[in-house]
């Protein structure tokens, strides 16, 4: 266990599980350990002071800090102060998603002898580059849940997944559990996944995912409805319908650019910005707003909040679908 960390890069699902990580092995030594876990800009200077005080127990704590807006110079110098008492009761994670914001911080880390760890993810990686990434992301998500799967079954989660990693993350969760898990025996097979994945061939969560960003209500419904017979899961329908409007709102705030400079900023393949740029042109920054906030009350019902999945995930659909045409 060291007493500073440094996490840089804006990977979430990576950031979340380097952050887990730390704290799990201080629990491990210290069950009763304190965590406390702040955006730095909006702390106060006093609010630092207080948590490098030692509580009256004496037991361990660790404090995450997240550099994520412009920091005032006293804030800043608060920091810096307060990075000189990681040690012995005190352990400091910071968390910076990269850029200027917060230099001053990341530089007296490093000069601290900071532990790094790099939460990148896809960002910036060439399409080959981006491709040798997600298949090695997918074999080792499968690797530790105890699964094996063939090569062609990698390929054939990330054509029906796409390159977020969170996403990736829940189907290859969601693939162990429908295929009975380490009790499968040998290698998963690319028909299997595609399977699982798909409502038919010809069919899966991201197709009508584009008809809906497309604002085509009718084509959509009825994919929905084909996938659906089809055995796929509405919740993977939902991750699709999210992953999609993301994806438009990233390309419409990334401005003017080639479709490969845009993807390689974004971590997305040229040809998703292509596609994304023309299923803009239905989309306002309010509908895109309002799309959002029903496929997250989809999500919420598909996982247990609600009572039938099917009529939610219809909903949200529809919902998406009108709002891309401008109704």
């Amino acid at each position: 266990m060291v007493p500073l960390t440094l996490i840089t890069g804006d990977e979430e699902l990576l950031v979340t599980r380097a952050v887990a990580s730390i704290v799990a092995e201080f629990r491990a030594a210290d069950p009763d350990v304190d965590v406390c876990d702040h955006e730095v800009a909006s702390l106060e200077p006093a609010t630092l002071l207080d948590l490098a005080t030692p509580s009256l127990f004496g037991e361990q704590r660790v404090v995450v800090l997240r550099l994520d807006a412009k920091l005032d110079d006293v804030v800043r110098d608060a920091v810096l102060a307060f990075l000189d008492l990681a040690g012995a009761g005190l352990a400091v994670v910071v968390v910076h998603p990269g850029g200027n914001t917060g230099k001053r911080v990341v530089d007296a880390c490093k000069a601290a002898g900071a532990a790094t760890v790099s939460c990148s993810g896809t960002t910036g990686l060439k399409s080959t580059k981006l491709a040798e990434y997600l298949h090695e992301f997918v074999r080792s998500e499968m690797s530790q849940l105890g699964l094996r799967l063939s090569p062609g079954a990698v390929g054939a989660v990330i054509d029906a997944v796409g390159s977020e990693l969170r996403e990736l993350a829940a189907a290859c969760s969601q693939l162990y559990a429908d295929t009975g898990g380490a009790d499968a025996g040998g290698p998963v097979e690319e028909a299997t996944v595609r399977r699982y994945f798909s409502g038919r061939a010809e069919v899966t969560g991201f197709d009508l995912a584009d008809r809906a960003a497309e604002g085509n209500t009718s084509a959509a419904l009825v994919e929905l409805r084909i996938a659906l017979l089809g055995g796929l899961d509405p919740v993977l329908v939902v991750a699709a319908l999210g992953r999609q409007l993301r994806t438009v709102a990233r390309v419409a705030s990334a401005g003017r650019g080639s479709p490969d400079d845009i993807g390689r900023r974004l971590g997305l393949h040229p040809y998703a910005v292509k596609k994304a740029r023309k299923q803009l042109l239905g989309w306002t920054p309010e509908t895109l707003t309002s799309a959002h906030a029903a496929v997250a009350d989809a999500d919420a019902e598909v996982k247990g909040g609600g009572t039938d999945p099917v009529f939610a995930v219809e909903r949200a659909v529809r919902q998406v679908a009108e709002l891309g045409a401008g109704r």
